[in-house]
C-alpha cells in the first residue's frame, strides 16, 4: 500500500525471494529445489522458513521443535460452558460411512438477537443422514440467550429455529434495515436466510431467492461453507457472497483409504469444485446472482473461508477466499459492480513454491498498526500457518516464517482463525482452532493425533509471535476437534471472550478473565443511516500519540463462524484515553472525527441521513 489508512507508509523491510515455477518440475527434481530453498532460508537471516518441504522433509526434527514461550502473561481463560447452562453437542451424522462432510462441520457465533445489548449465542448442527436416522428427536441448532448474569437460556423453540438441517456455517446482519440482526445458514444442501422479525426468524430464502445453488433445473444442491454479508456497491443494502466448497452427494461418495484397508474421510483432490455466488440485495426483500456479472465465477474452486477487507483503501470492501487444494481468490473491488482477482499477481494464491495449500480459516489484520493488512490462512497438518503481509500495493509475502508462527503451527490442522486483541494491549494476537479431519490419523502419521489443542499466539510486537496456549488456562492444554472460533465480550467487562466449536461434541465458552487494571480498553458502538443500521463496512481508526488502530465492521472470517462485529474494543494498554476517533462510512465515504475517550468508556457514533455523521456522547 501506499498510505496508512490514508497516511504516509515507512519504508518496508522486504525479504524477496523469487517464486518456483510449479511446473514443468518432475516430483523428484522439485524436492531437491525445496530442500536447497529451505535449507538457504533455515540458515540464513535468523527467521524461520516462511513456508515448508513437501512431507517427507517435515519429519525431521529441525522443523518440528516448536520454540518455548518466553513472554508472560497475566491472560487466562475458564471454561464456563456448562456453568453458563450450553447444553448442545453437534451432531455429525455419521453411521459408519465415513461420508465426507461429517467430519468438516460446524460453526456458530454470536449475535444480538433480540437487541438487548447482551451478545447471545448460536451453534449450528448438522442431522442425521437420510435411511440413518436414530431414534429420539431430530437434531437442531441451537440459540441461547445472554442474560446478563453469566448465564444463557436456550430460546431455540421460541425463536422458531426448531428444524433441522445439515448445517455448516452462519453469518450474521440486518440485511433488510429492520433493526434486528437476521442470519444465513449455510448447509449441505440449500442454505437458509432467516429473517429475524422481533426474536422470532422466519425462513423467507424462496422469498429472497438465495439457497446458494445454480438454480439450473437438474444440478444437484451446492455444499455451501462460509458466508458474509457485503455492501460490495455501496447502495446501502447488504449483499451476500457465499462460499461453496466440492460437488458431493450420498450418490457420489468415493472410497478413500489411508492403510489399504478401511474408509477414511475423503479429501477435496478426488471431488470437482464449485463456485462461490454473490447476491446483490436489491430491495431489502429480493436478491438476484450476480455472480457471473461481478467476475466472482469460479467453477474450480474449493472453498471453506472467506473475509471482507479495504486492501487497497480506496472504500470499496474487497473478498478474500481461503480454497482447499485449489489457489486462493482475493478479489479486488473495482467499484463499478465488477471483481478483479488479482490473487496470483498479489501472491496470495500458492505458497512461496507456486503449490495451493489446504486452506480453511481466514482473517485479516494489521498486526503491526503501521496500514499492512496480513492475511493469515489456516492450513493442513503438515502445512503451517500462511501469513499474507502487503509490502507494497497489491503486493504480499508470507511473513509467516519472520512472525515465528511456522514451526508452532506446522503439525496441527487448523479451521477456525481469529485476530483479536485478547490482553487488550493495543496488537491484535491470533487464535486458532486446530483438529483434524480424520480420527485414525495418528496409525499412519505419528505425528499428528484427531484431536489437537488450541493455540493462542500472543502478538509480542515487531511482527512475532508467541504461543502462549501453556499458560493462560486448562482449555487450551487439553486437544479438541476444533473448527470454528468467535469472539465476544459476552460479560460486557471489556474483553473478548472465546467460542470454539467442536467437531461431534460440545462446543467451548471460554471467559476470558483478564485481570481488572492490567490494560484499558474503549468500546466504539457504530449506528449507520438507511438500510445498513450495523455499519457494516464502516472503517474505524482511533489514535493515541504516535500510535493508532485500524479496524473494520465486518462480517465472515473465521471458518463458518462469526465474532460479535459492532461493537467494536480497542485495548489500550496502560493508556488512560485515545486521542480521537476517525470513522469513514461505507456509503458516502464521509469521514467522521470524534475527540478523546476515556478508558472504559462506550462511544456511540451515528451517521446522519444525508452523509454527514455526528456522536451522541453516550457512555454506558
Amino acid at each position: 500500500m501506499g498510505a496508512w489508512r490514508g497516511r504516509p507508509l515507512p519504508a518496508p523491510r522486504v525479504h524477496r525471494f523469487r517464486r518456483l515455477p510449479s511446473l514443468p518440475f518432475q516430483p523428484h527434481a522439485r524436492r531437491r529445489i525445496v530442500l536447497l530453498v529451505a535449507g538457504c532460508l533455515l540458515g540464513c537471516g535468523g527467521e524461520e522458513p516462511a513456508v515448508v518441504p513437501q512431507l517427507p522433509d517435515y519429519a525431521r526434527a529441525s522443523y518440528a521443535v516448536v520454540e518455548t514461550a518466553t513472554d508472560s502473561t497475566a491472560l487466562r481463560f475458564t471454561d464456563i460452558t456448562a456453568s453458563a447452562g450450553i447444553r448442545f453437542v453437534h451432531e455429525t451424522g455419521a453411521f459408519g460411512g465415513k461420508w465426507m462432510p461429517e467430519t468438516m462441520g460446524s460453526g456458530g457465533g454470536f449475535l444480538d438477537y433480540d437487541s438487548d445489548g447482551w451478545p447471545d449465542l448460536f451453534l449450528v448442527n448438522g442431522t442425521h443422514w437420510p435411511g440413518h436416522r436414530r431414534d429420539g428427536a431430530s437434531p437442531t441448532a441451537r440459540l441461547y440467550r445472554n442474560r446478563g448474569n453469566g448465564r444463557f437460556a436456550d430460546v431455540t423453540a421460541a425463536a422458531g429455529l426448531d428444524f433441522s438441517m445439515y448445517g455448516m456455517g452462519v453469518a450474521f446482519a440486518d440485511y433488510d434495515g429492520d433493526g434486528d440482526v437476521d442470519m444465513y445458514l449455510t448447509a449441505v444442501g440449500d442454505n437458509k436466510l432467516l429473517r429475524n422479525d422481533g426474536g422470532r426468524f422466519t425462513d423467507v430464502t424462496g422469498q429472497a431467492r438465495v439457497a446458494g445453488n445454480s438454480g439450473r433445473p437438474g444440478d444437484s444442491p451446492s455444499w455451501s461453507t462460509a458466508a458474509a454479508w457485503v455492501d460490495v456497491d455501496r447502495d446501502g443494502r447488504l449483499d451476500l457472497f457465499v462460499c461453496n466448497y466440492v460437488k458431493w452427494t450420498p450418490e457420489t461418495d468415493l472410497y478413500t483409504t489411508l492403510d489399504g484397508k478401511t474408509k477414511s474421510y475423503a479429501t477435496p483432490q478426488q471431488y470437482q469444485g464449485d463456485t462461490c455466488r454473490l447476491y446483490r440485495n436489491v430491495d431489502g426483500r429480493r436478491f438476484t446472482d450476480v455472480t457471473e456479472r461481478a467476475g466472482v465465477l469460479n467453477p474450480q474452486g474449493k472453498s471453506l473461508g472467506v473475509a471482507v477487507a479495504d486492501f487497497n483503501d480506496d472504500g470499496w470492501p474487497d473478498i478474500v477466499v481461503a480454497n482447499d487444494t485449489y489457489r486462493n481468490f482475493l478479489y479486488q473491488n473495482d467499484g463499478d459492480g465488477t471483481f478483479t482477482d488479482i490473487a496470483v499477481s498479489a501472491g496470495v494464491g500458492y505458497d512461496e513454491f507456486g503449490r495451493a495449500r489446504a486452506a480453511m480459516g481466514v482473517d485479516v489484520a494489521d498486526v503491526a498498526n503501521e496500514g499492512r493488512l496480513s492475511i493469515a490462512i489456516g492450513n493442513f497438518s503438515h502445512e503451517p500457518l500462511s501469513l499474507y503481509t502487503q509490502i507494497r500495493e497489491g503486493l504480499f509475502q508470507d511473513r509467516a516464517g519472520a512472525a515465528r508462527l511456522t514451526r508452532a503451527s506446522l503439525l496441527p490442522l487448523t479451521f477456525g482463525l481469529l485476530f483479536a486483541d485478547f490482553d487488550l494491549d493495543g496488537y491484535a494476537d491470533l487464535m486458532t482452532g486446530n483438529g483434524h479431519i480424520e480420527p485414525e490419523i495418528n496409525a499412519v502419521q505419528q505425528d499428528v493425533t484427531f484431536a489437537q489443542r488450541p493455540q493462542l499466539f500472543r502478538n509480542a510486537g515487531g511482527g512475532r509471535f508467541v504461543d502462549i496456549g501453556e499458560q493462560i488456562g486448562k482449555a487450551f492444554a487439553e486437544p479438541i476437534v476444533a473448527r470454528g472460533v468467535a469472539t465476544a465480550d459476552i460479560d460486557r467487562d471489556g474483553d473478548l471472550d472465546v467460542l470454539v466449536t467442536v467437531n461431534g461434541a460440545m462446543p467451548l465458552l471460554l471467559r476470558n478473565d483478564l485481570p481488572r487494571g492490567d490494560a484499558n480498553w474503549i468500546r466504539i458502538r457504530l449506528v449507520g443511516a438507511g438500510q445498513n443500521r450495523g455499519a457494516v463496512g464502516a472503517a474505524v481508526t482511533v489514535y493515541y500519540g504516535d500510535l493508532r488502530q485500524w479496524r473494520m465492521v465486518r462480517t465472515g472470517s473465521s471458518y463458518l463462524s462469526q465474532s460479535e462485529t459492532n461493537p467494536l474494543i480497542f485495548g489500550l494498554g496502560t493508556r488512560q484515553q485515545i486521542d480521537s476517533v476517525e470513522v469513514r462510512w461505507p456509503v458516502s465515504g464521509a469521514i467522521q472525527k470524534v475527540g478523546a475517550v476515556r478508558a472504559g468508556e462506550t462511544r456511540t457514533i451515528r451517521e446522519q441521513a444525508l452523509g454527514a455523521a455526528g456522536a451522541d456522547g453516550a457512555e454506558e
